[in-house]
C-alpha cells in the first residue's frame, strides 16, 4: 500500500478546519484521496469521503514499520536512467545540489551505502546516522526518483543494485571518482560521469566532513 501511495503525482499536506471528520475547504484544492493513518481514521470520515466522492485509504501501524528494500522501478520508454552511490550521512545542500544537478540525465536512482560498509571504508564512528534513515532522507528529495540501500562491499557496494537497475549513467562528483568505478562502468557498458562539486547559487560550499568535524 505505501509503494502505490509513495509515487503519486502530488500529495497536498492539510490541517485545521471546522471538523477532524472532514476535509477543510481549501481554496484550489481538489482531492481525489484521502489517507489517513489508523489510529486517526473513523466512520465519520470514511462517510465523508463517500459522500464527496473521495476514495479513503488507511494506513496500517503494521505499513509504518520499516522500510523494505524495493525492486528498482521501471522507467517510461525511452527514458533514461542515472545511479549515483555514496554515504550521504547528514543530508545537506551540497548532495541536494548534486542530486538536481544529475537528474537532467534521466530518472535518479540513488544506491545509499549500507552501515557495515561505511564503517568499513571510513572506519568507526561512521556513519552518523543509520542506512534506514539515510534512505528515507534520501527518498524524501524530490529529484530522486528511487532510493536504496547498497548490499555488496568495498567501493563498489552497489554493484547488485547497478545490475538490478541497468543504468545509462553512472555519476560522481570529484570527491567519488575513485575506487574503479571508471573501469567498472566501462566493463559493463555504462556511461560515467564526473561532476564538479558546486553549489547551489547564493548558499555556501558543504561537505559531510566539515559538518562533523572528522
Amino acid at each position: 500500500m505505501l509503494a502505490a501511495l509513495r509515487y503519486v503525482s502530488r500529495v497536498e499536506i492539510v490541517s485545521g478546519g471546522s471538523s477532524p471528520e472532514a476535509w477543510p475547504a481549501v481554496p484550489g484544492l481538489s482531492p481525489s484521496l484521502w489517507a489517513v493513518s489508523e489510529q486517526d481514521a473513523s466512520a465519520a470520515k470514511e462517510g465523508f469521503c463517500r459522500a464527496h466522492g473521495l476514495a479513503c485509504r488507511i494506513i496500517r501501524r503494521e505499513n509504518l514499520e520499516g522500510f523494505p528494500l524495493p525492486a528498482p522501478l521501471p522507467s517510461a520508454p525511452g527514458r533514461t536512467k542515472v545511479v549515483v552511490t555514496g554515504c550521504f550521512d547528514w543530508l545537506h545542500s551540497g548532495h541536494v545540489r548534486f542530486f538536481e544537478e544529475v537528474s537532467v540525465y534521466g530518472g535518479l536512482y540513488v544506491v545509499v551505502g549500507h552501515d557495515a560498509n561505511i564503517r568499513l571504508l571510513k572506519g568507526n564512528g561512521h556513519p552518523l546516522l543509520s542506512q534506514e534513515e539515510r534512505r528515507y532522507l534520501v527518498g524524501s528529495v524530490r529529484h530522486v526518483k528511487q532510493a536504496m540501500i547498497s548490499s555488496g562491499e568495498g567501493w563498489l557496494d552497489a554493484d547488485p543494485e547497478i545490475r538490478r537497475i541497468k543504468p545509462d549513467f553512472y555519476a560522481v562528483n570529484q570527491d567519488g571518482d575513485q575506487g574503479g568505478k571508471r573501469e567498472y562502468c566501462q566493463k559493463l557498458g555504462i556511461e560515467y560521469l564526473v561532476l564538479q562539486r558546486e553549489p547551489a547559487p547564493g548558499l555556501p560550499r558543504r561537505t559531510s566532513t566539515t559538518l562533523r568535524g572528522f
